[in-house]
């Protein structure tokens, strides 16, 4: 299973929201860029990058991101606000290994299809869901959507696979939930990536153990809960 740890970037500093909530941001560093540089040097190839500003709508972080890429030494997925075919070109040719669409993905069925088959293994669909139903633009809204047909319609493209962020776990060190995760890997033939309530190295395990693809972990390791020289020795 592959181990993520994730930078969520808000005015430009490294940050951390509980379960989805912009009104009281936790700042664990000025410099998202020394950040990146130190889970490469710990041992990270890939790191999930969240442009909070853009998911909202409220300004982008696109220059501190850029320089996350250019370093070139992490394979850097980008999320948060991608809902145009331009911005995933843009990503995409700055040396973004992957994108990840979250709003669009559940609201414009026909954007992601041309960008996963444009883009073939590039993108990510990301299913951050709250009371068993998608979120969408920035978790701010809720789409009265089935799950399961969502996920239906996505296993027909070329993506490279599902990003699962279960919101009221998100931020909370609470451990994860193993129910929608099961729930989410029965319905889909695309690789899943669990996010959200990860706080021990037997979190990550228990989700190994539901044959996720991948683990993305921020507050556990901003708190110290977990090493990412642990978590990559799992």
């Amino acid at each position: 299973m592959l181990v993520i740890p994730a930078i969520d970037i808000l005015g430009g500093r490294c940050v951390r929201l509980l379960r989805g909530d912009y009104a009281n941001p936790t700042v664990y560093s000025d410099d998202p860029v020394e950040v990146a540089a130190g889970f490469a040097k710990a041992g990270a190839k890939r790191v999930h990058v969240v442009d909070l500003d853009a998911a909202r709508g409220g300004g982008d972080n696109h220059d501190v991101i850029e320089r996350i890429v250019r370093k070139g030494n992490l394979e850097v997925q980008v999320a948060g606000g991608v809902r145009t075919e331009a911005q995933v070109d843009a990503l995409l040719k700055a040396g973004a290994h992957a994108v990840v669409m979250g709003t669009v993905a559940v609201r414009e069925p026909r954007v992601l299809e041309r960008c996963a088959r444009q883009n073939q293994g590039r993108i990510l669909a990301a299913l951050d869901v709250r009371d068993n139903q998608p979120a969408v633009s920035g978790w701010t809204q809720i789409e009265p959507l089935r799950i399961g047909s969502l996920l239906a319609r996505w296993d027909a493209l070329p993506l490279a696979g599902v990003i699962l962020t279960c919101i009221d776990r998100d931020g909370t060190l609470g451990g994860p939930d193993l129910k929608t995760l099961a729930r989410v890997r029965a319905m889909t033939s695309l690789p899943v990536h669990y996010s959200g309530g990860i706080s021990s190295l037997e979190d990550i395990q228990s989700v190994a153990n539901a044959r996720a693809a991948g683990v993305i972990l921020g507050k556990a390791l901003y708190e110290g809960r977990v090493t990412l020289e642990q978590a990559l020795a799992q």
